[in-house]
């Protein structure tokens, strides 16, 4: 049997601070932020709400989702590049926090492509019989890594958590095929100082091209065509990304996912957000065959080619 997602959860900070909030702090405009990135607000996590916080909120959505018992979950994955501190990880953390006794636990560091590279590495777990349900978290608090007097990358991020119990499911559905993979020689084009700097015309350039041939990838891999898929969660970091991969694979607009409007760039947590709100509203529907693809610091980038259901 493969291993799929069984269940799902997101946590967002109730705080948002729009273009136009923007406007006042700094030199940009909102028509400039919509047109060249797609966002039109994202999620502000307050000073007592930490990364930890988010994680296990999202983290109790998906396993009462899966309706598991948090002593059944062998492990613990949260990919992140913003815990509350170097450690103990996220995962140990929210190990106590939600009583997953039983399961070993340890943080990924693999910028926005880190709950791909979670996701992977349950499979691997789940497919080979050593644990049962393996909890997969992305989360990120950005917004106390950025730099709100650097125009070009304060208007981009957004805090929030998505979170995913991965376990086995019927034949035929689950994770089909996937691709990890990193460029370390660029690592200088986005990576973290004090605060978060990037060379948006350079990630620019590696995203476009590296999100459409890692989708393209993932649907030979799994001996599947263009046409058989049903819809598309891109890293939601730049609507003209977005849609470059959308249009490689032929899909119409309503196949692909898009809450960067609402959201912002939220990092490891993005694609799981966006899958809660694709399954909630119905755009996911059961036996749908769902690509998943993101990219981020490192550089680092990973896809996922799944059918949709337990």
């Amino acid at each position: 049997m493969n291993a799929g997602i069984i269940g799902i959860g997101r946590s967002l900070p109730e705080q948002k601070l729009t273009n136009f909030d923007l406007e006042k702090r700094m030199d940009t405009s909102d028509e400039w932020i919509r047109t060249m990135t797609g966002i039109q607000e994202r999620r502000i996590a307050s000073d007592e709400e930490n990364t930890s916080h988010m994680a296990k909120k999202a983290a109790e959505k998906a396993i009462a989702d899966a309706g598991i018992d948090p002593a059944d979950i062998g492990l613990i994955l949260v990919a992140t590049v913003t815990p509350d501190q170097p450690f103990p990880s996220m995962a140990c953390v929210i190990q106590q926090q939600i009583g997953a006794v039983n399961a070993a636990a340890m943080d990924i560091s693999a910028a926005c492509a880190g709950f791909m590279y979670g996701l992977v590495t349950a499979k691997q777990f789940i497919e080979s019989d050593v644990y049962k349900y393996i909890l997969v978290v992305g989360v990120e608090k950005l917004s106390k890594i950025t730099n709100w007097e650097d125009r070009n990358t304060a208007v981009l991020f957004g805090d929030g958590a998505g979170a995913a119990i991965v376990g086995k499911v019927q034949e035929g559905r689950g994770i089909l095929s996937f691709e990890l993979g990193a460029d370390g020689t660029g690592g200088k084009h986005l990576y973290q100082d004090k605060h978060l700097v990037m060379n948006g015309r350079e990630v620019f350039k590696f995203a476009v091209r590296q999100m459409g041939e890692s989708a393209e990838n993932v649907i030979q891999k799994a001996g599947l065509e263009k046409e058989d898929i049903d819809f598309l969660i891109p890293h939601q970091a730049n609507i003209r990304i977005m849609e470059s991969s959308r249009e490689r694979l032929g899909l119409p607009v309503d196949k692909m996912s898009k809450t960067i409007h609402k959201y912002g760039n939220t990092s490891a947590a993005s694609i799981p957000i966006s899958l809660v709100e694709d399954v909630e509203e119905g755009r996911i529907k059961e036996d749908d065959v769902v690509v998943m693809v993101g990219f981020g610091g490192g550089l680092t980038w990973g896809a996922i080619a799944m059918r949709w259901g337990k």
